[in-house]
C-alpha cells in the first residue's frame, strides 16, 4: 500500500522536508515512487504538485496525519 509522506532532507539542525508518495512501510529515507513537493518549517513555506497529490489520493495512497494537515492547508479535497 502506497503512503504519502514527509522525507527529511537539509543539514543537521536546519531540517527541511520532502512531500512524497512512498510504500506505507519503508523507511522515511528509503526508496520513494514520487516527489510530490516540499516543506520548510523554518519559514512556514511550502509548495506541492496538487494535481499529481489528487491522483495518488485517487488512486488509494494515505496520507499520514502531517502530510494530512499539509495537503488541507494547500486546499487539497482529501
Amino acid at each position: 500500500m502506497l503512503a504519502i509522506k514527509l522525507r527529511r532532507v537539509g543539514k543537521k539542525g536546519q531540517a527541511s522536508f520532502r512531500l512524497v508518495a512512498a510504500e506505507a512501510r519503508s523507511k522515511a529515507t528509503g526508496a520513494f515512487v514520487e516527489d510530490l513537493g516540499w516543506i520548510n518549517p523554518h519559514t512556514n513555506k511550502f509548495e506541492f504538485k496538487k494535481e499529481r497529490i489528487s491522483h495518488w489520493l485517487k488512486n488509494g495512497a494515505q496520507p499520514t496525519e502531517t502530510a494530512k494537515s499539509y495537503i488541507k492547508k494547500s486546499g487539497i479535497e482529501i
